[in-house]
């Protein structure tokens, strides 16, 4: 089984905008892209977990989210790193868009998009790491049975997990 480290998104990889569904509002967290190319070189595979219940409250739609992976991808790319995957959470319980507005076992922080990720990519939670800006995805993480997490509170996300891989 391979092991991953699974990033949160926003506030974690780019600034938190709230609903961020626009490019040009994307931005990235100091360390980011350096981040995720040490977790690449490290042999670590790289899971974004993410809700995004703007889609279940029609604030935008799927095909922007995938336009904002496919942003962040390429620009990866460019600096010889990748993203091996992208989850995501589009319910939420008070959405206004059918189909989308539901309770799931997918939004953090239930741990459903962990799980979905580590059976459809032979990942073993006890070896991986989960990252992320808020309890609740720190949570999400340890309902999943990630042995390893850390809460990220700012700075510079390379330096950040640096120093936590060297434990």
């Amino acid at each position: 089984m391979d092991k991953a480290i699974f990033f949160d998104r926003d506030g974690v990889l780019n600034v938190d905008v709230i609903d961020l569904h626009e490019l040009e509002k994307f931005q990235w967290i100091d360390g980011a892209i350096d981040a995720i190319k040490l977790c690449n070189e490290k042999g670590y595979l790289v899971v974004v977990i993410t809700n995004q219940s703007g889609i279940a409250r029609g604030i935008f739609t799927e095909d922007d989210v995938k336009k904002i992976h496919s942003h962040i991808q390429s620009e990866l790319e460019k600096n010889g790193a990748h993203i091996d995957a992208f989850y995501y959470c589009p319910h939420h319980p008070n959405g206004t868009v059918d189909g989308y507005a539901q309770d799931c076992d997918c939004r953090k922080p239930k741990p459903g998009l962990i799980l979905q990720a580590c059976k459809e990519m032979n990942i073993d939670p006890k070896e991986s790491v989960m990252i992320g800006d808020k309890p609740r995805d720190i949570e999400c993480g340890i309902n999943a049975g990630v042995q390893r997490t850390l809460l990220f509170t700012g700075g510079n996300l390379y330096n950040a997990l640096k120093d936590f891989l060297k434990d």
